[in-house]
């Protein structure tokens, strides 16, 4: 009797999604290597993790502009964060007070210096043809 035995591999993928089209032409030009995210995502986003990232509103299409490597995550509060970590996520701004700011208007509520965030930084995959 011949069994047959099938393996399923199941590949789980996460997304970095931004909302503004101007980000995807800073992301396509490498000017943005990384983003700010609010609270602790260390659970979800692992260094040496691939990920697609996108650009588009949510409940709507969204554009696929590269698939990337995360090669570094770090929590820690905003007031922690160094001028060049901002710059990555922002190429205009520079001050952490800067980033409250304005993650207080990407998060629609205020977000102070002592508030939690995880910084993920990421490297586009060039593919090699």
């Amino acid at each position: 009797m011949i069994q047959a035995v099938w393996r399923v591999w199941i590949v789980s993928m996460h997304a970095l999604n931004f909302y503004s089209p101007m980000v995807a032409d800073q992301l396509r030009s490498h000017r943005k290597t990384a983003t700010i995210r609010l609270g602790d995502k260390s659970d979800k986003y692992r260094k040496g993790e691939i990920v697609q990232v996108l650009c588009g509103a949510r409940f709507s299409p969204r554009e696929k502009v590269f698939d990337a490597v995360i090669d570094k995550v770090d929590v820690k509060r905003l007031r922690d964060l160094s001028p060049r970590e901002v710059e990555h996520d922002n190429p205009e701004l520079r001050r952490a007070e800067e980033m409250a700011d304005f993650l207080s208007q990407l998060y629609n509520r205020e977000v102070t210096l002592d508030d939690q965030v995880t910084s993920i930084r990421f490297s586009e995959i060039l593919n090699s043809r």
